[in-house]
């Protein structure tokens, strides 16, 4: 690994959260807001909009940070920016880079560094519609995640990462059916 810059979060500051969401089930209530708008072509550009927490609106972030989206041109994209497959893995990788320097810091676990490689398998003959016993999403997700520490064990870092799958938000959103609400608006 070529990491420079150590994961690292306060265990401390971890805590406090915990406790606070502890003592006020209601913090733990959080709605991301996104707006996203047709760039032309199969280009959306996707900006970051308010979050809610416990019913408490904070506009913060509105338009704070924003992405092209498009298909690469062998999809009949123009290839300017991350495809929505690649923004599921960049979410996971995010999740899961979160959820382990998390989880380490609280372990007192000293990570060095960490790597992903995602990998996201798909059958084009679903979502073309060509056969209709092939799914039109992932047929699988695949992560090698790479964890370099030179305190840790083998087997602590083995561990983390089985216990990671476990409490990771975006692992367990794609795991598991979540109800989805799609409406003309």
């Amino acid at each position: 690994m070529s990491t420079t810059v150590k994961p690292s979060a306060d265990a401390a500051a971890i805590h406090n959260t915990r406790e606070a969401v502890r003592s006020q089930p209601g913090l733990g209530n959080l709605t991301f807001q996104m707006k996203a708008r047709s760039s032309g072509g199969l280009t959306v550009r996707t900006e970051t909009g308010a979050t809610i927490q416990n019913g408490v609106i904070d506009t913060s972030r509105v338009g704070k940070f924003s992405n092209i989206g498009d298909e690469p041109a062998g999809l009949l994209g123009t290839d300017s920016g991350m495809s929505p497959t690649e923004y599921i893995m960049q979410a996971l990788a995010g999740c899961y880079t979160a959820t382990l320097t998390m989880m380490a810091a609280e372990k007192g676990i000293d990570l060095d560094g960490i790597e992903l490689d995602l990998n996201f398998d798909i059958n084009l003959n679903g979502f073309l519609g060509l056969d209709s016993n092939v799914r039109k999403g992932a047929k699988s997700i695949r992560v090698d995640v790479h964890l370099t520490s030179k305190t840790a064990s083998r087997e602590e870092l083995e561990a983390l990462v089985s216990e990671m799958q476990k409490n990771s938000p975006i692992h367990d959103t794609l795991a598991n059916p979540v109800e989805m609400i799609t409406r003309l608006a």
